[in-house]
This record gives C-alpha cells, structure tokens and sequence, in this order.
C-alpha cells in the first residue's frame, strides 16, 4: 500500500492495450534517434549535429541535431522538456557565446565537444559490457542527467526504463517499496527501479513503456505537487485578443518573441539583461518580467493557470498538458504551452483584480477554489473532479515554510521592512493549526482567525527587544504580586517557553507554535541560554537541568519556532554562529506581484521594482522597500491620493533615514523627485506626483495587456 492506493493490485488491473499506441510512436522515434545518430557514427559526430543553437546542420548531413531531437523530438520516448539549455551539458547562446558545464569552461568549444563526446562515448561502452558502476565516475555526464539518461535509454531500451527525472526516479523507487538515494545520478536510480520493476511478477512481460505509462498514469508524482504549486493568471494578449486562437489550439501564448527560446536563459539576471537590451526605454519591471516569463517556461504538466480578460473576467481554467516550447514559425506570440481548457469557469468576478492588468500574475488559491467551485444549476465541468481539494492548497510561501519547519524545526524569515515576515509567520500557524481556510479570507475575517489562534493553548507571538531575558523565556525568580507581607517577595515563574512546551508536553499529536517576532533585537544566546542545544530536532526529549531552580526540562518534538528579522536592521550574519546552526533561514522579498496595478500612467509594480534596484545599487539589498509601504487593506494602493500619503509619510522618510542625512545619496536613489541642494522631497499635487513617479522610474511605459 502507499497513500492508501494498493499498487501491486493496480499494476494487475492495468490494461496494457490502453498504451499501444503511445507506445508505437515510442517505438517509431527510437528508430528515427538511431537512424540519424547511429551509435557507429559518434566518435566523429561533430559539434554542429549535437547541440542546441547552431543552425548549420544542412552542411552536416541534414535532419534536426541531436539535442533539439531528443529534448523537442521525441517526447513519447519521454519527456526531458522544461528548464534552461543547461540540461544538454553544452550549448550555443542567441548571442553567440558558447555556454558550457563548468569542467569545460575556458576550452574552446571544440576541444569541450571532443572531452563531452568521449564521455558519452565511454558511458555506451560502461553498458553495452553491462559495467554499469563505470558511469558514476564520468564527471562531465552528471552536468546533464536526464539527456544522458535518455541517450541510453535509446540504444539500450533493455537496461533502461524511459523515466529521466531524479525527482521523479525517486518518488517511484519509494513507491513500488524502495529505497531513494538522494545524491543518486538518474541514470543509477533509473537502473535500481528497473531491478525492482523485474522483481515483481506482477509487471512480468512488460515493457518499460508499459512500466513508464503505468506508473505516469495512475501514481503521477506531478500531481501532488502541482498542488502546492502557484496557479498563473496569464492573458492570452490585449484585451483576451488571442483566446480563441488561444481555445482552438489548446495552448497559452505570450509575446516577448525578440527574446528567442527562453531555455537558453539559466537564471533570472541573465534573462533581464536580455530584456534590458531589447527594451532599453523601459527601465522597471524588467526583473519581474524575466522571472514571470522564467515561470512561464517552467510550467508543469498538471499546473493550474487562469486565461482572463481585464482585471474581472475569466475565460477559462486549463491544465498544462505539455511543457514550453518555443515556435519560431508563428507570426508573433511565439512561447507556448499546451493547455486544456475548461470553459465551464467562464464568469465575471465579483471585484476587479487590480494585479491582472498584467500579463502575467498569482491567482491566491482560495479565488481559485471560489471560481471553480460548482456554481448552482450549472453542470460540472470535465475538470470538476479534480478540483476537490483545491481549497486546501497553501500558498507556496506559507507551505515553503511548514517544510522549513519539518525538516529543521525553526525557521528564521529575514528581509527588509514591509516585506510581510510578520504575516507569512501567522499564515504558517494557521495552517499549522488547522485554519487554512483563513488563508484566502477577507483582511478582517483573517485577522480575527489570528486573534482567536492566539487566545488559544498552541501559539503564542512574542516580541524581543534589548532588555529580554532568560528568566522571561525559561525561568526565573520575578516579583509575587500576591504576596500581601512587607518587603519584596520573589517567586520562581515559568517563561513564555517554558509554560509553551509544557502544555506541548500535555498534547503531543498536536503541533505548538512560539512566533518570535523581531528575535534579531534580543541577546539570543542570553535568552535561549543552555536549551539551544535542545532546539535540534535530534535532541527532543533530552533531559537537561536547569541551573535557576534546579528542574529537569525537556523541549518536546512537536514545539516549532518561527522568528523573523529585519536585516535593515541587522544582517543575518550577525547571529551568533550556533544560532545559525539551528536555524532554517528564508527570505522574504520584495514582491512586485503583491503591488500589481497602475495609478494613472504609473505602473505601480514596475516603479517599486526600479526603485529597489536603485536603493539596492546605492545602499544594499537589506535596504529595500517591502510592499507593505505600497499596500492597504492588503491591496495594492489604487489612487493618486494614497500614493501621494505612502510617498510622503512612509517612503521618503525611510529612504531618508537610510541615507543619513547625506542628499547626494538620496538624490541618486530618488532623482527628481528630491531638491539636489537640500533633500527635500518637491511638493506637487497627488496626480503631477504620479506623473513624476512614472517618468523618473518607468519611463510611462506600463507594458499592460490584461
């Protein structure tokens, strides 16, 4: 049994017959790799029929090259789509420069080819003599799993399962009763689970696609992750100008087409630089174009996006079918991602979005659930069934932090001010506590959701500051207020910790919550004193003594720690190096996506965006601005009036703060916004100030196509 799915007796039940087809065409593309790349033919097949961006294969025996065959050509011998470039170990960039594996770099790329080739070529040989250890020590193959994975699946279907992903190897190895090593190369995790495949009569006289299909079809490792993944509000062009396009063909399209293929990209910067390039008038919003576009190609089979028009109307809920490709033969709109669409989820909302005026935004996952959820007298859509347990999906940065959680025990969030560290930390525990369904719900129902959780048994929120001690965290001798003699009379008290992990003690199938906020302002090793070492999850339970009152004290295993941190205030690496050690630490950013929207010519994502990149390039990147200072009521401000009073009252006197008096710098973080001679922010009305933002930051351009 696993996850309550008995797989043996699906394995018997599956019907074999169902996958012929696929398994054809499977069949057909192996002979279409080994006739253009017999395995005869690779100790001199050159440079320019193996990779990805070197269009001279007319002059090098004609067909597609060998990585673009194995990666776009050939998905029914399985899939290794998705991602950067970086995957084929070597490949040539739009810009011309070669982009190698770190073992090749500095080597002109011939000479690279000619160490990649004879890898390859020994790692053919290691299992034609079925040595298959030997592929382990060939370095420069571990750069690329998956491909060198499916290059052997190819020529030797009989040792190989057409399954490439080290992720996904693993999810099946646990399931069909293994063990998953998690340093394990694809193509060793792939060998163990064709051993244990073999070991089971109950998969007797099948093939590996039959095993593949299988084991895709009825235990997907997709599918649960999908559900914790963000859902992707994308406009199908201006105005849903593309939709029906967009609906015929089953497939999302954006523009941006001067970029090219967005798998040549490895990161982020890389992409904006790109942009930056193509689009030199626009100078906000590049970064969070090239990351939404980055999400756009990493698009999974199972995802959940929404196509939309405007800010109110949805078009249709789709299931990615297929992975990014990038079609150079279209007119425009050449990035693609195969879509099935349900228009039963056609409806106008109940208030404007203002985050999808642009292209690309996050759907929270209880709108989602709102607007899938069956609607009354209306038929259930063909998706319907599997829309279910929508309504329990977290955002991925409170589920990022329940993992911390898990895996570590506690969690530290650092970021700058108003990046919501605060507020991710009481979404964890309601989730943690089982109020999810606060999550998603209006400011005022979700803030009284946290006042009753803290009323409660299981959490509790505390504030550090200088003068917070060890004796108000675990124990100490305080005034007794009761006491009714003459003089001071002291009693032994319980800290806030200590009373926490009692009652934990009391209850241990529920998990408790201590949120430390601010926990960077407290001496921490003064105030967690000798329990740190009992912080680590392999040490619950263990009895220590306490030196005040002489007790023995244990933390017990279901006690988490959230803290959070300003690192405008203090960086993470100040901590005290055995803190560091205990702790998991993530950022909370800046979030454009959480200030998406325009204020008349100003695109209120773009300028935040353009403005942290100069505070980062003039101070650091401690010192940005949260998105909190550009919110209310959790929504992003939406009138020349509340920019006017964010501008003025909460950014200006920050920034001016941070610059410390000195006007040059604020000068150059705030340009014309600022007297150059004395600092001073310029006094003009709420609607000039939004024109002045939108030409100092964005250039006017907003880029908007919802």
């Amino acid at each position: 049994m696993h996850g309550g799915v008995d797989v043996w007796a699906a394995a018997t039940a599956f019907d074999r017959g169902t996958v012929a087809e696929d398994e054809a065409r499977a069949d057909a593309e192996r002979k279409q790799v080994l006739t253009q790349f017999p395995l005869q033919d690779w100790p001199v097949l050159p440079l320019e029929r193996y990779a990805l961006g070197v269009e001279t294969s007319d002059a090098h025996g004609g067909g597609t090259g060998y990585c673009r065959l194995m990666e776009f050509g050939t998905p029914h011998l399985g899939s290794i789509r998705g991602g950067s470039a970086a995957k084929h170990i070597m490949y040539r960039h739009n810009s011309g420069e070669w982009r190698m594996a770190a073992p090749l770099r500095g080597r002109e790329p011939q000479d690279a080819w000619a160490h990649l080739r004879t890898q390859f070529l020994q790692a053919f040989e290691a299992v034609d003599r079925q040595d298959f250890d030997a592929l382990d020590e060939l370095d420069l193959l571990r750069f690329g799993p998956a491909l060198v994975t499916k290059s052997l699946t190819a020529y030797f279907p009989d040792h190989f399962l057409p399954v490439y992903s080290a992720e996904h190897l693993r999810h099946f190895l646990i399931l069909l009763g293994g063990t998953a090593e998690a340093d394990s190369p694809a193509w060793r995790s792939n060998r163990r689970l064709l051993e244990l495949v073999g070991s089971r009569a109950e998969f007797g006289g099948w093939s590996g696609q039959q095993v593949m299909r299988f084991l895709y079809r009825h235990h997907d490792p997709r599918s649960n992750r999908s559900k914790r993944r963000p859902i992707w509000k994308i406009a199908p062009g201006e105005r849903g100008s593309r939709w029906d396009e967009c609906r015929e063909g089953r497939f999302i399209c954006v523009g941006w087409d001067a970029l090219g293929d967005l798998g040549q990209y490895q990161n982020d910067t890389e992409l904006r630089a790109a942009i930056d390039r193509h689009w030199p008038g626009k100078n906000g919003g590049s970064l969070t174009l090239a990351r939404r576009l980055l999400a756009f190609r990493d698009l999974e089979t199972g995802d959940r996006i929404v196509a939309n028009r405007g800010t109110d109307e949805v078009l249709a809920t789709g299931t990615v079918t297929d992975s990014y490709r990038f079609v150079p033969d279209r007119a425009e709109f050449q990035h693609v991602v195969p879509v099935e669409w349900d228009t039963s989820h056609t409806q106008r909302l109940d208030r404007p979005q203002h985050g999808w005026r642009s292209t690309f935004a996050k759907v929270d996952p209880a709108l989602f659930a709102k607007f899938t959820a069956p609607r009354a007298g209306a038929s259930a859509g063909p998706d319907e069934a599997q829309q279910g347990d929508t309504t329990v999906a977290l955002p991925d940065d409170v589920q990022a932090v329940l993992d911390a959680l898990e895996r570590k025990g506690q969690v530290i969030l650092h970021g700058p001010p108003g990046t919501g560290k605060t507020r991710l930390a009481l979404g964890a525990a309601l989730a943690l506590t089982d109020r999810a369904d606060a999550l998603g719900a209006e400011p005022r129902e979700r803030a009284q959701a946290q006042a009753e959780m803290l009323r409660g048994d299981r959490v509790r929120l505390v504030t550090f500051h200088p003068s917070y001690g060890y004796e108000d965290f675990v124990e100490g001798f305080k005034p007794d207020l009761s006491a009714t003699g003459p003089g001071l009379t002291l009693a032994l008290k319980d800290g806030l910790f200590h009373d926490l992990c009692r009652r934990a003690s009391d209850h241990p199938d529920q998990p408790f919550l201590l949120v430390i906020d601010e926990i960077n302002r407290g001496d921490l090793p003064r105030v967690l004193g000798e329990l740190i070492t009992l912080l680590e999850l392999d040490k619950r339970g263990l009895p220590v003594t306490l030196p005040v009152s002489g007790r023995s004290f244990r933390v017990p295993p279901n006690v988490r720690i959230i803290g959070t941190m300003n690192t405008a205030d203090r960086s993470v690496s100040h901590l005290d190096a055995a803190v560091r050690r205990r702790f998991a630490f993530l950022p909370v950013d800046p979030d454009p996506d959480a200030v998406s929207g325009t204020i008349g010519p100003l695109d209120l994502a773009a300028f935040f965006e353009a403005l942290n990149t100069r505070i980062a390039r003039h101070l650091d990147a401690d010192h940005q601005l949260g998105h909190a200072y550009l919110l209310r009521d959790g929504e992003p401000i939406a009138t020349e009036d509340d920019l006017a009073a964010a501008f003025h009252h909460e950014v200006f006197p920050l920034l001016e703060d941070y610059c410390l008096g000195r006007t040059d710098l604020l000068h150059r973080i705030l340009g014309s916004l600022v007297d150059a001679d004395t600092g001073r922010p310029l006094q003009m009305s709420p609607q000039d100030l939004a024109d002045a933002l939108a030409a100092e930051f964005t250039s006017g351009g907003s880029g908007t196509d919802a």
